[in-house]
């Protein structure tokens, strides 16, 4: 592999203006996942990259464990049961992979890999609830989906496998009891993009966007640095569709059978695209202190004062090592024989929040240097006193990467009133415009923009539809998006 003061001399990485470039470069060097598999849309992740993955679904799980229970579903679905819901189906016939052989065997029944679950999961929920009391039921798993993206793949955003895909599905007795769940996961999402330093918005979907089954769907978006927005999370109401399908019923109060109403909601690694995308800079990943596999990195600076020096200067990094590794941080220490500049270059790269510098002056006064990745402030510290400054450095890192994202983001969207204005916001980011709720406008909009709608936000605004010209309190958000 090559060293990293290797790399600084062969290349450098690309700025992050150019963001494609950028960002599939920063995935290779900062060794998140590797594309050359040989099967189009497939990443392997590098340990580091899975590392820092792990960290990010630990805040998913913990938010969840409150309430759900994870369990874990085949991936197969038997082409009977996945072939049921027509209009799910539909939306997903053309992206299905098929199983059809054992062996060299044919298969009576062809097996689809699960783009998604639902048809796994719910002819078990037929089994499961019996009555009242076993509602409501909340269940999550973390698995790998499997979809036949024709577009162009991109990692961790557009893929053939979906390697961690983190889907809910809960059963209900009442569809206003299915509706607070709803808002129940938006909160969850809400708190798990807030933990990440990710800013965010979540929007209604319109209805011929809507997923497949669903009575609506609510989405969580993000703005990446070229102006595209990424979805990063989907909320949908089911209602009694996939119940009256799959024939889930439960025995009510009065003794009668009655369907559940459901809901399901998704988050794949697309989370990870989005903190990698939102947070790095030129010098390479800028990560949360709380998901970093790596939060501090101690460099001991050895040159120029000769061998017994150089031990000195060792043992005191090691001893600073365990002194934080004893407290709770995720601590390196880099002895290697690569110069201190590399080691610099490799660590920002990688996005360690902060650096601890040792040489010859921090020996003599019992101090260290600690160095930001956020902001590249050096500061001297009494090494009596470095946990403490660590656990409110690593506080601030988290707090200046989110508002820092938050005002890049607030700023990038604009208010419209004309499709001319729509098409100028979308250049750069999102905009937010007026709508008469008319199907047929809103395709209208998007075609005549060239954009997506996101969805409606709840909020309210009076305004006109800039193709009927209707007076409408609907708001909208429009943008271009992966």
């Amino acid at each position: 592999m090559m060293l990293y003061g290797d790399y600084v001399k062969s290349k450098s990485l690309p700025k992050k203006e150019d963001f494609g470039e950028w960002y599939n470069e920063i995935l290779s060097v900062a060794e998140i996942t590797d594309v050359r598999y040989p099967i189009k849309g497939l990443c392997v992740w590098h340990p580091f990259g899975f590392a820092l993955r792990n960290k990010v679904y630990a805040i998913l799980k913990s938010l969840l464990d409150a309430d759900h229970q994870e369990a874990l579903f085949p991936l197969l679905v038997p082409e009977n049961e996945f072939m049921k819901e027509a209009e799910h189906i539909k939306g997903f016939e053309n992206e299905v992979y098929w199983v059809t052989k054992g062996g060299t065997t044919p298969l009576e029944v062809p097996l689809a890999l699960r783009p998604t679950s639902e048809t796994a999961i719910y002819p078990m929920f037929k089994l499961w609830i019996r009555s009242h009391v076993d509602l409501p039921l909340r269940i999550y798993q973390i698995v790998n989906t499997f979809r036949y993206e024709t577009k162009h793949t991109r990692p961790l955003i557009r893929l053939r496998e979906i390697t961690s895909f983190k889907e809910a599905h809960t059963a209900h007795t009442t569809w206003d009891d299915a509706e607070n769940q709803v808002r129940e996961a938006m909160q969850i999402y809400s708190e798990f993009y807030r933990r990440l330093a990710v800013p965010h918005v979540i929007t209604k979907r319109p209805q011929w966007d809507k997923f497949p089954g669903a009575d609506y769907t609510m989405a969580v978006d993000t703005l990446m640095p070229d102006g595209k927005t990424l979805q990063i999370g989907t909320i949908h109401h089911l209602g009694t569709n996939f119940a009256k399908t799959f024939d889930i019923q439960y025995e009510d109060v009065n003794g009668e059978q009655q369907h559940v109403h459901q809901t399901c909601y998704g988050i794949s690694e697309r989370c990870i695209a989005a903190v990698i995308a939102v947070h790095g800079d030129d010098g390479g990943l800028v990560l949360p202190p709380e998901v970093a596999p790596t939060q501090v990195v101690i460099i001991p600076i050895l040159f120029g004062k000769g061998l017994q020096h150089g031990k000195e200067i060792l043992h005191v990094c090691k001893h600073v090592r365990e002194m934080l590794v004893d407290v709770g941080f995720r601590v390196v220490l880099d002895d290697s024989d690569e110069r201190p500049g590399a080691k610099y270059y490799k660590w920002e790269m990688k996005g360690v929040p902060l650096r601890i510098e040792v040489g010859p002056r921090d020996l003599k006064e019992k101090m260290v240097t600690l160095v930001r990745r956020d902001t590249s402030e050096k500061e001297p510290i009494s090494q009596s006193e470095l946990v403490e400054a660590i656990w409110q450095k690593l506080e601030e890192i988290h707090a200046n990467l989110y508002e820092r994202a938050r005002k890049s983001f607030d700023a990038r969207i604009v208010d419209c009133k004309t499709l001319d204005e729509t098409k100028i916001a979308i250049k750069k980011g999102i905009a937010r415009v007026n709508w008469c709720g008319g199907e047929e406008c809103g395709m209208k909009m998007e075609d005549a923009v060239d954009a997506d709608m996101l969805g409606e936000l709840a909020k309210t605004k009076k305004g006109k539809c800039p193709i009927c010209n209707k007076e409408s309190d609907k708001v909208v958000l429009m943008a271009r998006a992966y």
